[in-house]
């Protein structure tokens, strides 16, 4: 049975600022931090926004690209991790929200920066299974970065959604691949509100073993080369970690380059490499051969081979591309960035 996605939406919040502008604010080295990272500027949710009302957006616009009623959505998989309450999941608000029957196997899931890939595999088991015939599988988050640290410059925000099936579908998923180990490489205890790095174990251990792992071995378990695909994306916790990461897997710079948006929107944590792939299904043609490699840190990765089909061009404009919501923005400066994220908060009288 062929599985795969039917429909996809994506929602990145207008509101952005510059690293130039956190930099000026903390009297970092500007030119420093963005020739460090390569992020530009990344995105802010509004005062109101949060992974929840993302999801929605997203998920609205991936039930319209796909054609489907939303009772027919047997499952809704919700992978975050800055969820708005410890102890409530987003995917039930989600089946509410999005007008779903109520069977529906619903579930938030949570592996770092993964966990939105790994709603992707389940789902594509349900449907093999027989026991759905769609579900939405969700990556989105609200990142967290503590004022003046190094990673409030990368840590952005935006959720993905993607329909999963075995009919109509706009890319086949063809194959996947999990590479994973106990790397404590990122992590934030209980009742803290901000994560810490363990610097040691970030680049090479973590994102880099993972990531090539993964990529490898899906590789060599369908004897397929860089050569074999059209595009490559890879998890994006900065813009220069998935473009060295592919030069050491062979993939050049022109099949990377069309899925990297967190130089324009930060890390969005769930919904990066995700969102890299509805960036590139908006530019793809029809049998074109697609790498994603997702990760997450503690760390894990998920690598898919992924084939477009003759449908996908004719989705496209059925709702708010990735590229539309790259170009409508509107900059703000630090003091509302530290308000729209809640870090500070209006005092009434």
């Amino acid at each position: 049975m062929a599985v795969g996605i039917v429909g996809w939406g994506a929602y990145i919040p207008r509101y952005r600022i510059k690293t130039r502008e956190i930099a000026e604010a903390w009297g970092d080295d500007a030119l420093r931090i963005r020739d460090m990272y390569l992020v530009e500027e990344k995105a802010v949710g509004y005062i109101d926004e949060d992974p929840v009302t993302m999801a929605v957006e997203a998920s609205r616009d991936a039930l319209t690209r796909a054609g489907i009623a939303p009772s027919e959505v047997g499952a809704v998989f919700a992978g975050t991790e800055s969820k708005p309450y410890a102890v409530k999941p987003i995917s039930s608000i989600l089946i509410d929200a999005l007008n779903l029957k109520r069977q529906v196997y619903s579930v938030d899931m949570e592996f770092a920066c993964k966990a939105g890939s790994d709603a992707i595999v389940n789902l594509m088991g349900l449907v093999k299974s027989g026991l759905i015939k769609y579900g939405i599988a969700v990556g989105t988050d609200s990142s967290q970065g503590e004022p003046g640290e190094h990673l409030e410059y990368t840590v952005g925000t935006g959720a993905v959604a993607y329909i999963i099936g075995s009919t109509n579908l706009v890319a086949e998923i063809k194959h996947t691949y999990p590479f994973a180990s106990d790397t404590p490489d990122f992590w934030r205890r209980d009742g803290s509100p901000y994560p810490v790095h363990g610097e040691g174990f970030t680049g090479e251990p973590a994102y880099f073993r993972h990531i090539i792992g993964a990529a490898k071995g899906l590789m060599e378990e369908l004897g397929m080369k860089p050569n074999d695909f059209d595009y490559a994306i890879f998890h994006q916790p900065n813009a220069r970690f998935p473009v060295r990461v592919a030069q050491m897997l062979g993939f050049p710079l022109e099949k990377v380059k069309p899925g990297i948006v967190v130089d324009l929107i930060g890390n969005t944590y769930n919904a990066s490499a995700l969102l890299g792939l509805a960036k590139v299904l908006e530019e793809a043609k029809p049998g074109s051969r697609i790498l994603v490699v997702t990760f997450g840190s503690g760390a894990g990765s998920n690598a898919f081979y992924i084939e477009t089909t003759d449908l996908l061009p004719s989705r496209v404009k059925l709702a708010r591309t990735v590229g539309e919501m790259l170009e409508d923005k509107v900059y703000i400066d630090y003091s509302l960035y530290l308000k729209y994220r809640r870090i500070i908060r209006m005092i009434h009288g």
